[in-house]
């Protein structure tokens, strides 16, 4: 089999032995502990197709691997399996200015792909963290969300047309660029979010905005979670270019801000919210009907990019990481009326099982989106279970979902169940038998064994 691959790939696309990375063995989950058989690196589409039909003639497992920015153990090798890497797999092949579209190959790092975007005038809405780094390939198979799902959707709003390789080698293609393309099962949408189950996104063709004009960031102190939602409520109204809204509970807000050289409220509210809208005008005159209403008790509103990155290092908790060893983020998402009732009680279940730990609270408001950071003193992998099981439990009890973007992967897959009934589990695995009847694409991941 190895052989039949090198000839295919040649020397450069099928490494083996010394030559496979360390970077091969896990995502950013730091879950992963084996080097793959090989990994294979295709450069085209054909060499995709070639490879994956090698390895279904011979029952080998492949498990896709883009910029391994992942929090779910999504691309992690199981023992014996092979890892296949699109980072050779890249470029942005074209942008349609008439259409407002941008054909890109999979293996394209976010970033290139947004300032290649930018360079022709336009906006590619996808954005998140970890943009230096990730590739769109894995932004469309994981659904990735980010930091401006408010304004412009998860990856798979984005996306018009896909090419995908399903495990027999077969290549799907359409590539269209039309919005309106009401012609049956709409594949694009299966291939977003499957994680690499049911097949290898090649190339994909993405909607493309205006470019937003000058941005304005403030960060308001409120003091309860109604005011929370009354200025949500208010910023939906008055702000049609409103591109993010991110709340921070006063536990989180707190400990990220004393990891910053200086605070940014000496006294932490109960709730702070980072609020980014196109121009200052309108938020401003938001800002001061708020006060007025009293639902926001203090405001700062950043004059240089270099105040607004200071407010958003806060909700991106830099640092946290060092200060709290262990430190494991949930992602969970909940009708957003109740995401405070779902803190009190998720904050409480947790404490009653592990006293002295650290629990803590943000989010993307807007988007039902909020993420649980949990640090306990010495606790080691059944700990981490212990919280899995806890949280969830109480996301099952409130009718939610146990991600909201990070995808399933390995590490929450045996927890679908919370969010998926029975009759769900059946429908997607007869989705994937169909698609990958040897099993082939990245086993073990997503879907729990029955």
């Amino acid at each position: 089999m190895l052989e039949e691959l090198r000839a295919a790939l040649g020397p450069q696309g099928c490494l083996t032995g010394g030559d496979v990375p360390e970077a091969a063995r896990s995502d950013a989950s730091r879950s992963g502990h084996d080097l793959p058989l090989a990994l294979l690196r295709p450069a085209t589409v054909e060499e995709v197709s070639e490879a994956l039909a090698i390895c279904h003639r011979h029952g080998m497992p492949v498990v896709p691997q883009g910029g391994m920015t992942g929090l779910a153990g999504g691309a992690n090798p199981g023992p014996g399996a092979l890892a296949l890497s699109l980072a050779r797999l890249s470029g942005v092949e074209e942008i349609d200015a008439d259409a407002m579209a941008m054909v890109v190959r999979a293996g394209t790092v976010l970033e290139v792909a947004q300032k290649a975007a930018e360079a022709a005038g336009f906006l590619l809405p996808i954005d998140l963290g970890a943009r230096g780094s990730c590739q769109i390939g894995g932004n469309i198979a994981t659904n990735a969300g980010g930091l401006r799902v408010i304004r412009d959707g998860m990856a798979r709003d984005n996306l018009l047309g896909i090419e995908a390789v399903l495990a027999d080698g077969t290549v799907l293609s359409r590539l269209t660029r039309v919005v309106k393309n009401n012609t049956g099962y709409d594949l694009r949408h299966l291939f977003a979010g499957s994680e690499g189950t049911l097949g290898v996104i090649t190339r994909a063709v993405i909607r493309l905005r205006p470019l937003p004009g000058p941005r304005a960031t403030v960060l308001a102190a409120l003091p309860d979670f109604a005011a929370v939602l009354r200025l949500l409520t208010r910023a939906r109204a008055a702000l049609p270019g409103l591109s993010a809204f991110e709340a921070m509970w006063r536990d989180y807000f707190a400990f990220s801000q004393n990891l910053q050289p200086a605070p940014l409220f000496a006294d932490p509210p109960p709730f702070a919210v980072i609020l980014e809208a196109d121009g200052g005008e309108a938020l401003e005159r938001l800002l001061e009907a708020a006060f007025e209403a009293g639902v926001v008790s203090d405001a700062l509103i950043a004059q240089s990019l270099a105040e607004a990155r200071r407010f958003w290092a806060v909700r991106e908790g830099i640092g946290t990481e060092a200060a709290l060893p262990g430190l494991i983020n949930l992602d969970v998402s909940l009708a957003t009326g109740r995401l405070d009732d779902f803190a009190r009680a998720c904050r409480a279940a947790l404490l009653a099982r592990f006293p002295a730990a650290h629990v803590s609270f943000f989010g993307h408001v807007a988007d039902s989106n909020l993420h649980v950071a949990v640090s306990v003193p010495g606790g080691g992998e059944d700990a981490a279970h212990e919280v899995d099981r806890i949280a969830y439990g109480v996301v099952q009890d409130f009718g939610g979902s146990i991600s909201a973007e990070h995808g399933i992967g390995t590490l929450k897959r045996d927890w679908l169940h919370c969010s998926r009934s029975a009759a769900e589990l059946a429908a997607m695995r007869a989705i994937k038998a169909a698609l990958d009847p040897r099993g082939i694409l990245n086993p073990g991941k997503l879907l729990p064994p029955e």
